[in-house]
């Protein structure tokens, strides 16, 4: 089986990557980039083929104590220990080949002078100015503007879905301070160039800092005075030009029904920063909606600002950004330009991948906010193979991965110079009608073209499709994290979030590109495996529950269902339960986390299954069957700050009595009510050995819930959980021990 994995992965993967360079007549080896095998493949791989014969033996366990005796209860373990077998066995497909990148930036001179650097278009999307600030966005933008890039060769494209004047406005007031900031950061090398970052940490400080300082802050607090007031004053007006872009927003103007509307804030070949130089595009845009055509919500907003963008700069590639996601290193465009413009790279390469890191994360990530595990280590393992999917922000595309597969002839030109002024009436003509609703009408937007339509979670989708035609991708990790971020503090947020995540990966499992059938054989059966681990991940909330409340409920009805701790298939449980949790957390040592964090977001997972994927599940099938419909809803990127100080004392907020906490705090009550009881029978009986391992598995459980039982109990402030939610989980947990002794 060794032999077999390593065939399958030497097909898939090269296993070291370089490039040359030729300079006078003779050879000169000059990488710009380097990929090798991470030291810990050849333990994974054997861990695997170990573990796997244990799964098996647990699965064989089972069926025959099926045959001799069929219960409910024997089915139930069978079902959540296959869910089990299957989500494992997917998820090794992150382990067989993870690999390591480093870039060589000094080495580019060797391939190209600034002058040959490509042109940059930079997407950034947002949808609503009280739940994203527009000063977030701006800060976001800013910091991308700043780059070490030539500035005629970068273009700023801004979405604004929510088709607000308020983001307008902001935007007018960023790019007035753009002509002061960007000068101020290239002449003292400043490296973090998100203003809002910048001035907090105060690491570095020069003559003119207080100046520019005191005109960020002069224009937070107008476009903070005018997103609170609601509308824009005369007095906020400085040229007829913005009079008239205001005027487009009249009474019949409304967030889901408006035409186009396209801005240039920012033109290269006319505006000039305050010492003379040029300044990048920057160009603000809403398309157009109407209530009687789909809006497609994140994908539809990209799929215009494609079109636009190749109206008015047509950049060969293009960087996608969350409103919050501003850049931390300056040369992050040089370093993907390392993979773009080696002339030994595959042409096959689509995109380059940054991870999305948090800050403003507590110590111990109680949350398990910085998702480790998905964004950064499975990230490295898809890398070894062809590479990591799209996650929506911080990824360097190709522009014709948009266009048609590696092999095919693009249906647009993607080559072609735009020459005529961005803010000339032909372009500006041209991109209104690019961005208006029913443009995309008999077209393969959406299907064939641009990113694709029909999940909730466009990026992952899009990503899978377009591995799918042939393109490869990479992981780029650097020690200087590209991009920072931030993460919802709030607990009800976070699983909100996850659950619409959950369905909209089960619109890609269950459609007719089902990577466990479809990618396999359309990538590679690897790769394939990776995508279906995610594109299934709410069917964790299966086995979660079952073994959530199955033990726990024949504990309380003194039943055993697992072997005798005596017995060898104990040993068998034991190993399982080790391995698979000691696996994880060593992954997680490895790439610098503590135990703590582990600890802490292995408690999330419970958590997300006895909640968002149990939500996400029902939710996902009641809208195949019709009978609702998940709507997308744009996470809050405003901060309470009482919820931010508990967060930073690390205490959970579970201040809204949401359904989504109903399962986790039912479960927690049945949990700490059957260890109790199980005490006591061991005490009466002295017979723990029978109920050793349900024990055992409802203590892991209490250590998990204990934040659950100071919320529901000890806690007063804010943040506690609300009493209609205990109250209503202690009668959840009565109707079932009621219920228990028919099933067992």
């Amino acid at each position: 089986m060794h032999k077999i994995l390593d065939n399958l992965i030497r097909m898939i993967h090269s296993k070291e990557m370089g490039s040359s360079t030729e300079s006078h007549g003779s050879t000169i080896h000059v990488p710009l980039h380097t990929c090798v095998l991470k030291s810990r493949n050849s333990a994974n791989r054997l861990f695997a083929i170990v573990y796997s014969f244990a799964i098996l033996s647990l699965l064989y366990h089972h069926c025959i104590a099926l045959l001799h005796s069929f219960t409910i209860v024997s089915l139930l373990i069978l079902l959540a220990d296959a869910v089990l077998a299957f989500m494992w066995a997917t998820s090794q497909a992150f382990r067989m080949c993870p690999v390591e990148r480093r870039v060589f930036i000094e080495n580019l001179e060797h391939y190209a002078k600034e002058s040959d650097y490509p042109r940059l278009d930079v997407f950034i999307c947002t949808a609503d100015p009280y739940k994203e600030p527009p000063m977030c966005v701006v800060n976001t933008a800013l910091s991308v503007m700043a780059y070490d890039y030539p500035t005629e060769k970068l273009s700023v494209y801004v979405s604004d879905d929510g088709g607000s004047k308020l983001t307008l406005f902001a935007f007018m007031e960023a790019a007035r301070f753009a002509t002061h900031w960007l000068p101020y950061c290239k002449k003292n090398k400043i490296v973090e160039r998100c203003p809002d970052a910048y001035f907090k940490s105060n690491n570095s400080w020069f003559p003119e800092t207080d100046r520019i300082k005191m005109m960020y802050e002069n224009m937070r607090v107008r476009v903070e005075n005018v997103v609170q007031e609601g509308t824009i004053s005369r007095d906020y007006m400085t040229n007829e030009g913005e009079s008239e872009a205001f005027s487009r927003w009249t009474d019949e103007f409304t967030p889901q029904n408006h035409p186009p509307v396209v801005q240039v804030l920012l033109e290269h070949s006319k505006d000039k920063d305050v010492t003379g130089h040029t300044m990048p595009n920057l160009v603000y845009v809403s398309r157009g909606k109407s209530m009687n055509l789909p809006h497609n919500f994140k994908a539809g907003a990209l799929n215009v600002l494609l079109r636009v963008s190749a109206t008015m700069t047509n950049a060969p590639v293009i960087l996608t950004l969350d409103t919050d996601m501003y850049s931390n290193d300056p040369q992050t465009p040089v370093r993907v330009l390392c993979y773009l413009l080696d002339p030994g790279m595959d042409p096959k390469l689509g995109y380059v991948q940054f991870p999305q890191i948090f800050h403003g994360i507590n110590e111990n990530d109680i949350y398990g906010g910085q998702l480790k595990l998905e964004f950064q280590i499975d990230a490295s393992g898809m890398d070894g193979l062809v590479g990591p999917t799209y996650v929506g922000t911080g990824c360097f595309f190709r522009r014709g991965v948009f266009f048609g597969g590696p092999s095919e002839t693009p249906e647009l030109n993607q080559d072609h110079l735009v020459n005529e002024s961005i803010n000339s009436k032909e372009v500006l003509a041209m991109a209104h009608h690019v961005a208006d609703c029913n443009f995309e009408k008999q077209t393969k937007w959406g299907t064939e073209m641009g990113l694709r339509y029909g999940s909730l979670v466009e990026d992952f989708y899009t990503g899978y499709l377009l591995q799918c035609k042939g393109w490869k991708s990479i992981f780029c990790n650097p020690k200087r994290p590209a991009f920072l971020g931030n993460s919802p503090i709030n607990l009800h947020s976070i699983l909100n979030q996850i659950m619409r995540w959950s369905v909209g990966l089960l619109e890609v499992a269950f459609c007719r590109y089902s990577p466990i059938t479809f990618g396999v054989k359309s990538i590679n059966p690897l790769t394939g495996l990776c995508y279906a681990h995610y594109a299934f991940w709410s069917i964790w909330s299966i086995p979660i529950t079952i073994y959530a409340f199955v033990p726990q409920l024949a504990l309380l009805n003194c039943a055993s269902i697992f072997p005798k701790a005596s017995e060898p298939w104990f040993l068998l449980y034991i190993f399982l339960f080790l391995g698979a949790y000691g696996q994880e957390c060593l992954e997680f040592m490895l790439d610098g986390e503590s135990i703590q964090r582990w600890w802490n977001n292995q408690r999330m997972w419970t958590i997300r299954g006895l909640s968002s994927f149990i939500f996400g599940l029902a939710e996902y099938w009641l809208k195949f069957i019709g009978i609702s419909t998940f709507g997308f809803n744009v996470t809050s990127k405003v901060v309470d700050e009482e919820q931010s100080k508990r967060y930073n004392q690390g205490i959970f907020d579970f201040g809204v009595p949401s359904p989504l906490f109903l399962p986790i705090t039912t479960a927690a009550v049945i949990n700490l009510v059957s260890f109790l009881w199980g005490i006591v029978h061991v005490l009466k009986q002295r017979d723990l050995e029978g109920l050793f391992m349900q024990m055992l598995l409802a203590s892991f459980a209490i250590v998990n819930c204990w934040p659950l039982y100071e919320a529901m109990v000890l806690r007063t402030d804010e943040g506690k959980m609300p009493v209609k939610i205990t109250l209503i989980s202690i009668t959840l947990a009565w109707a079932l021990y009621l219920v228990a002794p028919v099933v067992f």
